[in-house]
């Protein structure tokens, strides 16, 4: 933690210039600003933020795999819970950083000696209510990754903390709230965000008002097991503005010109690694097949889903999926071969330069209105039409008659049940690419049912059934959290060590619960407050 407060200091000089220029003309010599703007700031810390989140190896390795969205064609041990510790330090501390970055516009708009320049850049407000607003969708996935971190004294190295303490989630979560709810009522929609620099919504104030407003949605569903105002604070974020349409989502559009290309695409085509396809599960899912290996029923037995051809690629003519956490002695060319293969003739949208990675979407907000509205039908379908019609898009797909035609017998297919589990099920499917929102959501409510969990069978191989078996223990069930990087246990000893203290069984280890979590064996889905 003193690392990332350290490297705070240094952002004016340094921080995120390179990397941006050719998203925004600088008008300096890069290699020896005397200042950085706000503008600038924002530009570097939203793009930092994303190539971080959606990579290969935070997503890649992490995230998507735990959603059991994606499986490792080669080296499998991720996939089976076993991280690399140098990896977890890097994304711990880097994703600290730009939170800081974030912090940083904020005191630059509070400072009496700054806010004056500042203000040149927009609003003084409204870039606040922005920094904070990123600020919190970042730190909600931290949080929702390691569980219990570093928040209120984190970024106050000139105050005098160096050793910031660990805030429980049952403490951060309602300030994530409460911080939103200020940054909202911030926001002056007759002025701009930011004059240049904003390339979520090119400074729109209003856009960032509902984006607020939706993201408080989220927070609230998360803490639907455990806080009954859960439905209190969705209530307030739909009366101040959500959003209304695909039009209104929240999303980085990555550029066409190196080095600004997505992540996904540079995994595969600048690295030159082909590392992943999609899963089995995920695949089965999406065509209506169910699991026999386990004897696990699908919601739409027999329906295809109009967003497989979008997700991935066929191979010989065929939807198939990469077996999930098959050991890596066990992942044969043969298996990998029967799997879509992204590299390098035919890849998905999803590795295409300028793919647009979500922070937040309509469709998602549809199905939380849905539950909000205890399993609403209208929210329900509203949420499985956006978001077809959002993949379509991201697809540079025409929706035409035809499209419409599918989507509406799609829709009569699953529309016949309206519930916890094909909400949740819907809900997944549409969060493909955001690993760590998907994988929260399983946590929660314990759907979809297609989950493999240790134990169950992954493959046949040579006639016999091969189960999945973790490299961690996960208590027979998926991660609860990742556990915390091992640089903590040097550079803030004392938060650390009282953070691993309050887990189960004292230990840092992957199955203690978040706060939110309150599952059990019992009672694996468990009703909202």
């Amino acid at each position: 933690m003193k690392t990332f407060n350290k490297i705070l200091l240094a952002l004016l000089a340094i921080f995120l210039i390179v990397s941006c220029q050719d998203l925004e003309d600088l008008n300096k010599n890069p290699n020896q600003p005397d200042k950085v703007s706000t503008s600038t700031l924002l530009t570097g810390a939203q793009k930092k933020m994303m190539d971080y989140i959606y990579d290969t190896w935070f997503s890649g390795r992490q995230a998507l795999p735990y959603a059991q969205y994606w499986s490792q064609r080669n080296y499998t041990e991720e996939d089976r819970y076993q991280i690399r510790e140098s990896v977890n330090n890097s994304y711990f501390n880097h994703l600290y950083v730009t939170a800081g970055n974030y912090a940083l516009i904020e005191k630059m708009n509070t400072d009496e000696a700054t806010k004056g320049e500042a203000a040149t850049y927009g609003n003084n407000n409204n870039q606040i209510a922005v920094a904070k607003i990123l600020k919190i969708w970042l730190m909600q996935v931290v949080a929702d990754t390691w569980g219990s971190v570093p928040y209120s004294e984190a970024f106050k190295l000139n105050d005098g903390i160096t050793y910031p303490k660990y805030d429980e989630l049952n403490v951060l979560y309602p300030e994530f709230i409460k911080e939103l709810d200020n940054a909202i009522a911030l926001i002056n929609e007759d002025e701009e965000a930011f004059t240049s620099g904003d390339w979520i919504y090119k400074g729109d104030a209003t856009k960032w008002k509902q984006f607020a407003n939706s993201l408080k949605c989220r927070f609230a569903i998360r803490l639907s097991k455990v806080d009954p105002n859960w439905r209190t604070y969705i209530d307030q974020a739909v009366a101040s503005g959500v959003f209304t349409s695909n039009e209104d989502e929240a999303m980085f559009k990555y550029s066409k010109e190196a080095p600004n290309e997505c992540y996904f695409y540079r995994g595969y085509f600048v690295d030159g690694r082909n590392d992943f396809s999609i899963t089995k599960p995920f695949t089965d899912l999406l065509k209506g097949q169910p699991d026999t290996l386990n004897n696990k029923q699908h919601p739409w037995e027999g329906v295809v889903d109009p967003r497989l051809s979008i997700y991935t690629t066929p191979r010989g003519g065929k939807y198939l999926g990469l077996p999930y956490g098959l050991p890596s002695n066990n992942m044969t060319r043969s298996i990998r071969d029967a799997a879509p293969s992204w590299y390098p003739a035919s890849p998905p949208i999803i590795l295409n330069k300028d793919f647009s990675v979500p922070l937040m979407t309509y469709a998602e907000l549809c199905f939380i209105l849905s539950e909000r509205y205890n399993w609403d039908q209208e929210w329900y379908e509203e949420g499985v039409e956006s978001s077809v019609e959002h993949w379509y898009a991201l697809a540079g797909k025409t929706f035409d008659q035809d499209a419409q035609d599918a989507l509406d017998t799609y829709l009569e297919s699953v529309g016949g049940t309206v519930n916890a589990e094909t909400v949740a099920t819907q809900k997944y499917i549409h969060l493909y690419m955001q690993g760590t929102e998907a994988w929260s959501e399983y946590r929660r409510t314990g759907y979809p049912l297609t989950m493999l969990k240790p134990g169950e069978f992954t493959y046949v191989v040579g006639g016999e059934k091969v189960a999945f078996t973790p490299l961690s223990d996960t208590k027979g069930d998926l991660p609860a959290r990742v556990k915390y990087p091992t640089n903590e246990s040097t550079l803030n000893p004392d938060g650390f060590n009282a953070a691993i203290a309050k887990l189960q069984d004292g230990t840092n280890n992957y199955y203690s619960k978040m706060y939110w979590d309150v599952r059990s064996e019992q009672n694996p889905h468990p009703t909202n407050k």
